[in-house]
């Protein structure tokens, strides 16, 4: 591993000034997360970070990331079939396959598992989220074209 371990440190002053509790950075040379209030931080590298600490100055995450690492994490006991969808990736949500197109979903509409459901956008690639369950969209809880944290809630279903 070739990890410039100042450049690191910083990353991490960063990210904790701005009480950042996730942050994963990929490139085709270096793949980097760290995690806060976890175990242990994780990192994998072949080259040195380059341009990883100015990717730090995105703004605080929305709420603290859901408690399973990406998916599906339970809904608040009020409901057990209500399941809540949270990206995988840090990105851009995008609720349709292009602009001026239909959303993949709305709120009201009974989705199989394996559909698509919206693109979460993540270092130029389109990557679509689909569902883990059969069920209805009860909510949509991100706006089209918005930022996306690692872990942050999507959607919600209902389970059938």
């Amino acid at each position: 591993m070739n990890i410039d371990l100042k450049q690191l440190e910083e990353l991490l002053k960063v990210l904790e000034q701005r009480n950042v509790t996730e942050f994963e950075f990929e490139d085709e040379k270096v793949r980097v997360r760290l995690g806060r209030g976890q175990p242990a931080a994780a990192v994998a590298a072949a080259a040195p970070l380059g341009a990883a600490p100015g990717l730090a100055q995105a703004p605080p995450p929305q709420g603290p990331p859901a408690a399973a690492p990406a998916g599906v994490a339970p809904a608040a006991p009020a409901d057990e079939n209500v399941v809540l969808v949270t990206s995988p990736f840090v990105g851009t949500f995008y609720r349709a396959p292009s602009p001026g197109a239909p959303p993949f979903v709305e709120v009201g509409d009974t989705v199989k598992r394996g559909q698509v459901m919206c693109i979460v956008e993540a270092m130029k690639l389109m990557n679509e989220i689909e569902s883990e369950f059969s069920g209805t969209i009860v909510d949509c809880l991100v706006e089209n074209a918005h930022p996306v944290e690692f872990g942050q809630k999507l959607f919600k279903i209902k389970k059938a």
